[in-house]
């Protein structure tokens, strides 16, 4: 057994766990508390909105390094729940309690949160880093997929619980005749060097709960040429691109699905980008020399890729967008990240 771990004055440590792409789906040790962390993801597209296979959406996506949500869990004996988006940590955290069948009250505090309705993915980590933490400190197997499904996420793309396990760029297959999460088809991680500049706007909202299901519902079929050639691009473009780590085409290959994807929605969101100003600032980024130029998901949060840190800096620079909220991330190529605490 590993000697416990001391700071300088002598206290015990919290014991890392490896991230859940190298854990074993068996129960973990019980313990007196827990904290996870994971990260943002970005929605980078549906594959297919035709649906003339059998299947429905298929997406990709990307772990990011930021923003991020960080929650603690510990036992109580009043259940407690504090901090930003408390009000649905609280809901996960009882409804997993319930259908766990665990007694326990519980103290639940959020640290940070990411930012809601803006594309990043923040309901689904959130569902999640509370379903690892409840089982993590009950000494329960991970069953990310099933707690999922119980909370309301992944109802059309798999991407944000493949990426909570694993991080990197994952693509997800659809879903099927059931109700089953889509399942991941593919991982790759992506280059250390790369950035992604993320372009928020604080003043508006993307879709989500029941305006999403009525702007999907009213949408017209994807034409069965624009389903391939957003298939095409992404198994023969972006996905051999990332592979090679060969950022124009990847860029190149990335840009052309967000073109497709965008004028299939811009009846529902009032043109390709959910928000004028970031759509504005991210055509902006590409005249710049940024690659890689899309919207997350519903909006409005716009993104662009650089080459490293220092040509994102550059662009970043020359951005003028006193409206927005420009963050330069990395990708993570990790899945979040669980401390128990003995």
């Amino acid at each position: 057994m590993a000697a416990p771990v001391h700071n300088a004055a002598g206290r015990r440590r919290p014991l890392p766990m490896p991230p859940l792409s190298e854990r074993k789906d068996v129960p973990a040790r019980m313990t007196d508390a827990v904290e996870v962390s994971c990260s943002a993801r970005l929605h980078l597209g549906f594959f297919d909105l035709n649906f003339g296979l059998g299947r429905r959406f298929g997406s990709l996506g990307l772990a990011l390094e930021q923003p991020c949500t960080r929650l603690r869990l510990r036992r109580s004996g009043v259940t407690q729940v504090a901090g930003p988006e408390a009000a649905r940590a609280a809901r996960y955290l009882a409804t997993l309690t319930a259908r766990l069948g665990l007694p326990d009250a519980h103290e639940l505090l959020i640290e940070t949160a990411m930012p809601p309705h803006a594309g990043l993915g923040s309901g689904t980590q959130l569902a999640l880093a509370v379903t690892a933490a409840l089982r993590h400190l009950h000494g329960l197997p991970e069953n990310l997929r099933a707690d999922a499904a119980l909370l309301g996420r992944g109802a059309r793309s798999g991407v944000g619980i493949g990426l909570f396990a694993t991080g990197g760029l994952v693509a997800d297959g659809g879903r099927g005749a059931t109700d089953a999460v889509p399942p991941v088809l593919a991982r790759l991680p992506l280059p250390a060097a790369w950035r992604v500049l993320l372009l928020l706007d604080p003043a508006h909202a993307g879709l989500s709960g029941g305006a999403e299901r009525d702007a999907f519902a009213a949408l017209p079929p994807m034409p069965e040429a624009t389903a391939a050639a957003i298939c095409r691009l992404v198994l023969m473009g972006v996905l051999p691109a990332a592979a090679e780590a060969d950022l124009g085409a990847f860029g190149a290959a990335l840009t052309a699905v967000q073109a497709l994807l965008g004028a299939h929605f811009a009846a529902a969101q009032g043109g390709a980008f959910s928000s004028p100003r970031v759509g504005a600032a991210v055509a902006r980024l590409g005249a710049l020399g940024a690659t890689g130029l899309g919207q997350s998901s519903w909006g409005p949060t716009g993104f662009a890729f650089a080459a490293d840190p220092d040509q994102a800096r550059w662009l970043a620079g020359r951005l003028a967008a006193e409206d927005l909220t420009v963050l330069i991330c990395g990708a993570s190529n990790r899945g979040a990240a669980i401390r128990a605490e003995d």
